[in-house]
């Protein structure tokens, strides 16, 4: 390779390196129940985390429903006059019962075009507490992060403690050694909505 070709390279291998770095985190995905759960603090938590997103001009990217954690976060954010881009399956529609009053709602083909959808949207992504489907939206991007398909964040909202269990079983996916890296450089675990934020920007 010539001089001139190893310049030119090397300014190049540079601005992808600051563009990356200097890259903003602007859409953040939020990933949670439809059903607000058993402890009141998990809506709580879910109202300060729209809240603290408007505050910062984040764009929330969520499931597209209205009630439970979903309505918490979403509702929160729109109150601040935040943006909030909802996507959401044919198929639940009636089940989640849909969001009129955010910024946008995309009504996708079925539940994988959602998750894609979302992934698309988002610079990052926070998971708060919730059922089948939100561990199933953790563990598809924490997937993609451990295969290099993605570089994006991804934030465990622990509140209350609420995924304790979790985090211990991925520990002992760890010893019995089933993980090729450090899991915690992939999933940050947060115990409360600001330290979620402050993780991301």
């Amino acid at each position: 390779m010539s001089k001139r070709k190893r310049k030119v390279v090397k300014i190049f291998n540079l601005f992808c390196y600051l563009k990356f770095w200097c890259m903003r985190v602007s859409n953040i995905a939020v990933f949670c129940g439809s059903k607000s759960g058993a402890n009141p603090v998990y809506e709580t938590e879910a109202a300060v985390l729209g809240k603290l997103m408007a505050e910062k001009k984040l764009t929330i990217v969520y499931g597209g429903g209205n009630k439970g954690m979903m309505g918490a976060v979403a509702n929160a954010s729109i109150d601040q006059g935040g943006k909030v881009i909802g996507v959401i399956p044919k198929v639940l529609l009636e089940w989640e019962a849909q969001h009129d009053g955010i910024t946008e709602l995309r009504v996708v083909e079925d539940m994988h075009v959602r998750k894609k959808t979302m992934y698309e949207l988002c610079d990052a992504a926070i998971v708060l507490a919730g059922g089948n489907g939100t561990l199933d939206e953790l563990f598809e991007m924490l997937t993609w992060n451990n295969l290099n398909i993605h570089n994006k964040k991804i934030v465990l909202l622990n509140t209350a403690g609420f995924y304790q269990h979790l985090i211990a079983h991925i520990d002992t996916m760890a010893s019995e050694g089933f993980l090729y890296d450090n899991w915690r450089k992939r999933l940050i675990v947060c115990d409360t909505a600001q330290a979620a934020i402050d993780a991301l920007v």
